[in-house]
């Protein structure tokens, strides 16, 4: 396993994140592919799962409502994303 890789998942996973809180759909949905890509692990299916379909209700609503956040806290579990997560659904 490559640690060079696994980082660039990591901050793939991040940017997909910051994406959806900035209403970017797109960019999260690519994102989140790059991360399910590099990711070495198997740590990022659930994540990406999470993503698709918040970029979908993005789409469709034009926010996240907080049980999308709720799902997506889940899919990352404990952990720096979870951190993320949780400061981002309250900015």
């Amino acid at each position: 396993m490559s640690l060079e890789g696994q980082r660039q998942a990591q901050q793939a996973a991040e940017h997909a994140i910051e994406a959806l809180s900035q209403g970017d759909a797109a960019t999260a949905r690519a994102a989140v592919d790059v991360a399910v890509e590099k990711d070495q692990s198997g740590s990022f299916g659930a994540l990406a799962d999470a993503v698709h379909l918040a970029a979908t209700q993005l789409d469709e609503e034009g926010r996240l409502p907080g049980p999308t956040w709720d799902f997506l806290a889940d899919a990352v579990g404990p952990g720096p994303l979870q951190g993320l997560v949780e400061s981002l659904r309250t900015s």
